[in-house]
This record gives C-alpha cells, structure tokens and sequence, in this order.
C-alpha cells in the first residue's frame, strides 16, 4: 500500500503547486488535522477538518507565489514523509526558501493528517524511523 501513498502525497503536493485546491480537498479525508505548529512563520496553528483545513490553504496562497519542491519520499507503512524545499514569493516580489519535512498519514487512500517538521531527522523520528 505504501506506494499508493506516495502517490496520493506526491498528487497533493503537485496540485498544490498548481493551486489547484478542489483536488487537494478531493485527496483529502474530510477530517484531515494539519498540524502546522512548529511553523517559523506565518499561520502556526492546528488546522482540523476539510473547511478549516482548505481556508488555511486558501489563506496561505493568497499571500504567497508557493512551489513545494520534494526532496524525496520516504515510506513507513501509512506514513510518507516528504524533505523538502519551499520557494516562496510574497506580493511585494520578496523571496523566501524554507527548508523542512512534512509527514503525511494516509487512509483509505486520503490523506488524513499532515504535520511539519522544520529539520528531517524529526520528521523521521516521528514516523519511527532513524536517519
């Protein structure tokens, strides 16, 4: 099943990049929780449920020109976690690069759960496994 998973996190990821949010919320479990607590930035909170889950989103690329670019995706039966880079472009044309990991928790071919991490080891840690 894992590989499933990595296409569903690998579909998320791209349709995001394209703003394409009706197909995020469509990979998306209706009650997905993201957890965006460790966040340097904008927005650190817990986001629970599709609605407050997609207006997170909405809210976020309005503000910014994001591309999440995958590092890589690293399986561990339900979970994919995601290094990463993100380039960021506020209205103003400033440009910013974030470096982190996402870990995804898929169900039932939905993505239930994503949580950000800003350093891998973490990330991997969380999904029970070692750098």
């Amino acid at each position: 099943m894992s590989k499933e998973n990595v296409e569903i996190v690998r579909r998320s990821i791209d349709a995001y990049n394209r703003r394409d949010l009706d197909a995020v919320r469509r990979l998306n479990h209706p009650d997905i929780e993201v957890d965006w607590s460790a966040s340097r930035g904008l927005a650190a909170h817990i986001y629970r449920g599709s609605d407050e889950v997609m207006s997170f989103y909405q809210d976020f690329l309005e503000l910014f020109d994001v591309k999440i670019e995958p590092e890589g995706f690293i399986e561990s039966g339900d979970l994919v976690v995601v290094p990463n880079t993100s380039r960021n472009r506020g209205r103003d044309g400033i440009e910013t690069v974030a470096r982190s990991a996402l870990v995804f928790e898929v169900r039932s071919d939905l993505i239930a759960r994503m949580c950000l991490y800003q350093e891998t080891h973490e990330a991997l840690e969380a999904a029970g496994l070692s750098e």
